[in-house]
Order: C-alpha cells, then sequence, then structure tokens
C-alpha cells in the first residue's frame, strides 16, 4: 500500500513538473512610433510571473514564459509605457513589435550623465542642459568652444569652461570643469585643460550638461560641474553626410584695428560623418579640416583630424559587445595672448609677431586617443570596462616643447531592478608622465572608487553617491577625499517637477600649475609647488515646469544655488619673480589658493521644440545671475591687488543672458542667437598698469558687452542644404577676458549633404 502511494506521488510531481516544464519563447523588439529607431535599453515585463529583459545592443528582448495568456508591458523613459495580452504556446517563438509613443509632456530629451544611466531630463535631481547636433550643424561651428558658449550659464575663457561664475581667467590650465567624450575624461594630463578644437564635432549626437559639484560621481576637476559630448551611433540604415564652408572676417568697427590689406582674411574648411551597421558590427567614422587665416596678426590655425569608432556585437552571446575609438589631430597655427593697446594695435600682439618680446607664439601640435571598451548587458546587471590612451606633444618656437601621456581606466557595474533602482559602482585609476622644456620630466597618479544609487518610487526619484579618490604628483602624495551626494525629485504634477540636490566636490592641483615656469614675450608664468587641493559644496533648489501650444513642447526651468569653496585656485597677476633678474620686474601669473570664497545665483532657462500649425520653432536660451564673493575678503589688503574696491572675485560677468531661436517653413528656416555678458567687475590691478589700453577699454565700456549672430538656410531637397551664417552681425567690439578682443563680424556659406 505505502508502495503504491509513493508510486502515485511521483506520477503526480512529474505530470506536474512537465506542464510547468511548457514553456515558450517571447521575442520583443521596440522602436520609436515615428522615426523606426530601436529604442535600446527599454524593459520588457510579463505579468503576473514576474519575467523580464532589457532591450539589448541589437534592439530585442528575449525571454521564455509559461505556456498560455501573458500580460506583456514595455516600458521606455521618456514614452507612453505599452500592454498587450499575447498568447505562449509550447516550445514557439512569439515575434512581436512594439510602437513607443513619446509621452505626453515629453521633449524626448534622455540623459545619460546625471548617473551615469539613461534617465529623463526632467526627472533627474540637478540642473542639467542639453545642446542638440542640429544647432552645432545650422550654425557653422568649427569648434565645440563657440558651441558651448551658447548654453545658459556656461563661458569659456581662454578655453577653461565655467559654469556660473565657478572659475575666472587661468589661461586654460586647472579645469573645475570636466570635459568627457562617452564618458571618458578628455583634459591633458599636463595641464587639465581641453583643447576644443580636439573634440570630434563633426560626430557629436549630443552634449550633457551638469551644473554644480559632480565630483562624487566624476572625480576631480568635476568640482564646478561636467561636460559630457556623446557622440552619435548607427542606425539600420546606413547615414553620412558631407559639409563645406567658406567665409571672410569683416573689417572691425573701428577701422584703424584692420592690419590686413586690402584682401579678406578667410576661413574655410569642410567634415564629413559615416555610420552604419555591418553585420554585427557597428562603425562610426568622420574627419575634419579646417584652414583659418585669422582675425589676428600672427594668429593663424590649420589642422586636420581623423576618427572611427568601432563596436561588435557578439552574435552568441546576447548583450556582450567590444570595441574600440580613436581619434587624431594635427594642427598648425599661432596663439596670441595680449593685444599691443585697445585701439589700432587691438588686433596685433603684444610685443609684435616675432622676437623676444613678442606674446605670439607658433606651435605644432598633435593629439591622440585611444579608447578600447568591453561590455556586457544582462537581465538585471551590465558590467563596463572602459579605457582611454591620450597622448599630446605640443612644439612651439619659444622653447615650450611638452610631451604628455594619460592612461586611464575604469570598471563600471551596475544592478537594475526593474525602472525603480539602479546601483551603480565602479573604480578608475589614471597615470600621466610629461617631459620637455615646460616640466622637465614630471608623473601623476590617480585612484578612485565610487557607489551610487537611483530610486524611483512613483512620484519621487531618489539619488545619493559616495566616493573615494586619492592621488600623487611626482611622490607627492594629495590627502585622499571623501565625498558624498544627494539629490531628489518629485513630480508634483503631469509635467511640473520639483527638485533640491546637495554635492560636494574636490580638485587636485595640476602638474603645470605646481611646476610650470615659462615665458610668453616678456610676461612670465611661474610655479607653486606649495598649492593644496580645493574643495567645495553646492546647494540648489529647482522648479522644472512643462507647457504644450499645440504641438508644441516647452519648458521653463528656475534654479536658486550656492556654491562654496575652500582653498580656491586662482590664476592670479602678480609679483613673484625676482625684481632684479626676472622680466617686468618679476611682474607675471601664478596659481595660488586665494581663500575662501561663495557664489550665490539665480538661473531661469528655457527651451522647446515642435509644430505650431506649419511652422517647426526650436528654442533655447537663460538669464544666469550669480553674487560672486570671497568670504574671507580682507579689505586692506585685497583692494591693493584688485581693480575693484568691492568684495567681488576676480575675472566673472554677473549676468550672463543666452538665447538662440530656429524657425523653419518648408523649405527655409531661419536662426538667430543672443549672448550678453556684464561688465567685468574685477580683474587684477596690475594688468591695468602693465598691458596697454586694458582700463582705457574699461573705462568706456561699463555697460556689458552684447553678441548677436543669425543664419538663413534654404533646403535643395531631402539631401542638400544651403546656409548663410553672419557671426556678429553688429560687428561690436567685445572682449572675453582684459586684452584679449573677440572676432569681428563674419560671412559664412555652408554646404550640407546628407545620404
Amino acid at each position: 500500500m505505502k508502495f503504491k502511494f509513493i508510486i502515485v506521488v511521483i506520477l503526480l510531481f512529474l505530470i506536474g513538473n512537465n506542464s510547468f516544464a511548457q514553456t515558450g519563447t517571447i521575442r520583443v523588439e521596440i522602436v520609436d512610433a515615428k522615426t523606426g529607431e530601436h529604442l535600446l535599453g527599454g524593459v520588457v515585463e510579463s505579468k503576473p510571473n514576474k519575467a523580464g529583459a532589457q532591450v539589448d545592443f541589437n534592439g530585442f528582448a528575449e525571454f521564455k514564459l509559461p505556456v498560455g495568456m501573458q500580460e506583456i508591458t514595455v516600458g521606455y523613459i521618456g514614452y507612453e509605457a505599452y500592454k498587450t495580452m499575447v498568447e505562449i504556446k509550447k516550445d514557439a517563438t512569439v515575434n512581436l513589435k512594439v510602437l513607443m509613443v513619446p509621452s505626453k509632456f515629453d521633449l524626448k530629451t534622455v540623459v545619460i550623465s546625471a548617473g551615469k544611466h539613461a534617465q529623463r531630463m526632467e526627472e533627474v535631481p540637478v540642473s542639467m542642459e542639453v545642446l542638440k547636433p542640429k544647432y552645432i550643424e545650422n550654425s557653422n561651428q568649427t569648434t565645440m568652444e563657440t558651441a558651448v558658449e551658447q548654453i545658459p550659464g556656461v563661458t569659456v575663457i581662454d578655453g577653461q569652461a565655467n559654469i556660473r561664475g565657478g572659475s575666472g581667467f587661468s589661461y586654460g590650465a586647472g579645469s573645475r570643469v570636466l570635459v568627457l567624450v562617452d564618458d571618458l575624461p578628455l583634459l591633458a594630463g599636463d595641464a587639465g585643460d581641453v583643447k576644443w578644437s580636439f573634440l570630434p564635432i563633426e560626430n557629436i549626437g549630443q552634449v550633457e550638461v551638469i551644473k554644480g559639484a559632480s565630483s562624487a560621481l566624476f572625480g576631480s576637476s568635476a568640482l564646478n560641474g561636467v561636460i559630457n559630448m556623446r557622440t552619435v551611433v548607427p542606425t539600420d540604415t546606413a547615414e553620412s553626410s558631407v559639409t563645406i564652408y567658406s567665409g571672410v572676417y569683416d573689417t572691425p568697427l573701428d577701422r584703424s584695428m584692420k592690419w590686413w590689406g586690402s584682401g579678406p582674411e578667410m576661413i574655410s574648411g569642410g567634415q564629413f560623418s559615416h555610420r552604419r551597421k555591418i553585420g554585427q558590427l557597428d562603425l562610426v567614422a568622420g574627419g575634419h579640416y579646417l584652414n583659418d587665416q585669422g582675425y589676428r596678426e600672427g594668429e593663424r590655425e590649420e589642422r586636420v583630424r581623423g576618427n572611427f569608432n568601432l563596436r561588435y556585437h557578439f552574435k552568441n552571446i546576447a548583450g556582450l559587445t567590444a570595441g574600440i575609438a580613436v581619434n587624431s589631430q594635427l594642427s598648425k597655427g599661432g596663439n596670441f595672448l595680449f593685444w599691443q593697446d585697445d585701439s589700432s594695435g587691438a588686433l596685433k600682439p603684444y610685443g609684435g609677431t616675432s622676437g623676444s618680446s613678442s606674446t605670439l607664439s607658433l606651435y605644432t601640435t598633435t593629439r591622440t586617443y585611444v579608447d578600447p571598451s568591453i561590455s556586457y548587458v544582462g537581465k538585471n546587471f551590465s558590467h563596463k570596462l572602459r579605457g582611454r590612451i591620450y597622448s599630446t606633444n605640443n612644439k612651439n618656437n619659444t622653447n615650450q616643447e611638452a610631451l604628455s601621456l594619460l592612461t586611464y581606466g575604469e570598471y563600471l557595474g551596475q544592478y537594475k531592478w526593474k525602472d525603480r533602482l539602479t546601483i551603480s559602482g565602479g573604480l578608475s585609476a589614471s597615470k600621466t608622465k610629461v617631459s620637455g622644456d615646460l616640466y622637465s620630466n614630471q608623473n601623476s597618479t590617480n585612484y578612485a572608487a565610487y557607489l551610487q544609487a537611483d530610486f524611483k518610487y512613483n512620484r519621487w526619484n531618489l539619488s545619493g553617491g559616495y566616493r573615494y579618490e586619492g592621488g600623487e604628483i611626482s611622490n607627492i602624495k594629495f590627502d585622499p577625499q571623501q565625498l558624498m551626494r544627494a539629490g531628489v525629485n518629485f513630480k508634483a504634477a503631469e509635467a511640473t517637477f520639483l527638485r533640491a540636490a546637495y554635492g560636494q566636490g574636490f580638485r587636485f592641483p595640476t602638474i603645470a600649475e605646481k611646476y610650470i615656469r615659462t615665458q610668453v614675450g616678456s610676461i612670465v608664468i611661474y610655479p607653486n609647488d606649495s598649492l593644496t587641493t580645493e574643495r567645495g559644496t553646492s546647494y540648489e533648489f529647482g522648479l522644472r515646469q512643462g507647457f504644450k501650444i499645440k504641438s508644441w513642447l516647452g519648458f521653463i526651468d528656475a534654479s536658486v544655488f550656492r556654491q562654496e569653496y575652500n582653498d580656491m585656485m586662482e590664476f592670479t597677476f602678480g609679483q613673484w619673480g625676482n625684481p632684479f633678474v626676472d622680466p617686468l620686474f618679476g611682474l607675471g601669473f601664478k596659481s595660488k589658493n586665494i581663500g575662501n570664497t561663495r557664489i550665490d545665483g539665480f538661473e531661469i532657462s528655457i527651451g522647446g521644440d515642435g509644430k505650431i500649425g506649419n511652422v517647426q520653432e526650436t528654442v533655447m536660451g537663460g538669464v544666469t545671475i550669480i553674487d560672486p564673493i570671497q568670504t574671507d575678503f580682507n579689505a586692506a589688503e585685497d583692494t591693493l591687488i584688485n581693480s575693484s574696491n568691492k568684495n567681488v572675485l576676480k575675472y566673472r560677468n554677473r549676468t550672463m543672458f543666452k538665447f538662440d531661436s530656429e524657425t523653419t517653413y518648408k523649405k527655409y528656416s531661419f536662426g538667430w542667437s543672443a549672448r550678453y555678458y556684464s561688465y567685468m567687475e574685477n580683474i587684477d590691478k596690475i594688468f591695468e598698469g602693465v598691458i596697454p589700453g586694458v582700463k582705457d577699454y574699461r573705462d568706456k565700456n561699463p555697460e556689458g558687452e552684447w553678441v548677436f549672430d543669425a543664419r538663413f538656410a534654404y533646403k535643395v531637397n531631402e539631401s542638400v542644404q544651403l546656409s548663410f551664417v553672419t557671426k556678429n552681425i553688429l560687428n561690436n567690439l567685445y572682449v572675453g577676458r582684459p586684452a584679449d578682443l573677440q572676432a569681428p563680424r563674419s560671412f559664412n556659406i555652408q554646404a550640407m549633404v546628407k545620404f
């Protein structure tokens, strides 16, 4: 009897197990309903079984389900959720293609930089701006430096990016804004600066800007924020574009400044981009050429660049990819530092174009980076191993040769639970070797570990992170830094988002700031080996409100913020050398820790895209107002070296206004942009006494400066577009910083072919 009972139990178990084993497969493809492009990274789930998968790099999600009717839910950031019922049959595959529709109030702006994973821009807890490639293409931008100048709150002075007044003038060394290309840092290993002309503008897919301290996620040099250039990825259809352009500089408003002859100074060049899928291989390639005769005497530039990006998707291991990206550039030209004076010599270099007293240096520079990578994206876990080898070789006629080799590596692991929780953790390390006339032989190392969690629950998005980082320069160790960040975003209504963020940041001194000693004409830049690490903290409260006018979607974003810095490093003009031996009685520039500072501010930005009737309208703009002060200001000492008796940080504009609009009707489009910078209240006082015309120019122009650009385009057919672009249309005189007059009006013709 017992034996029969056991047999019955075993048979029942086998029958039940066989029934449970009856499964089928579902294979889901999700695409944008309008463009047909695959939406990689979407999430497919089944209820009530709670099975699911993430869309892989081939554009599909595939998993097994029990036989019977199953409810399938598909989600993707920025799109309406999709639900449907499907019947799963034994040992069969159900193919489901889902057409995703954008959310009602969503501008389809998805960002990666805020948390190193895809998020809707409205839901991130920090202030962010996004620059689309359409603006870069249509406004005939030849370098990313002038392109990012149009982003609200962002300025670039002598190559150094500045967000909301976080930096002043440092002649490029020691950036407080970390510049990335595809999530990897691209600051030079020696000076910690970025060469904007080296960035592959021909393949930019999106520029993401984080405002405020971001070191907890990105490390040193992200003290003031992050600018991440994300390059394009291939779609199912091969795409190519070729652009050529030519232009001339107009005579300055003050005709006495024109130093060239009867023929105009010209600028011309071109670029191409190609992307496609070849079986399992993704290919992106591009090239760029520029020949700029320059509007300032001796400051010419000629450069040629080429790049490619290969990524292979392993067929037998879904989600596994390996790739390599290479970008290389050769450039020649002249660097202009200061003018001769503010009138007829405003576009001529101080000290002439040749000789030992000239502040013009002629250079030949080669730059190359190689980025190997391998990644695996699974159902819940992903792993990425990425590296960058960045080489720079700068030669010039002023005995300032410098060679730098930076090696960087990073591991990033992520765990995703549905669309609610993302945990990101990583390790990074870098090593730099430099040599040459500027530094002798120096080296630096850096290492870090970080962890961040992003949690989404109903209307709430919560974020928190921690970082530990250390480093050394030439065997002198820095104190390791421990940092925290936290943020919250609350969806108060259908298109209303409230946010608050707190972040800590820091920046180690660079090799250049500590050890460089060089001379440009009679101007000497002195080293400071006693520089210490600067730290900062940022606080922000913000509101983002979406709105809709017929088919036009827009937003208004308002925020109040505070940035605090301890032991801030500033490039300072003073008497640092030996007055009996060094030029100009030892006067020159040196980086120094000036003390503790605070920047309070307010910012409103607006953006939108869509159709109003038959007209396509795109706008981007904003106003930023700051109050930058030194919290340990000593009037008795500081007023002796500052040009202003006020407690205001040097080389800052209290008010900045940016706006760009483009209107398209049928085959015609018209765009215009405006930028305003208020009067720079404070600079180094000695600057006004040593460089001719600085004080006179500042006295004559106390109201701030406006710059306007305009562009017109005609679309010949679906492939060809002709454009006419005028920059500085009113031919205004304006400076970026003292003794640095910017370009007069220019006229440019551009032809772009896409196929």
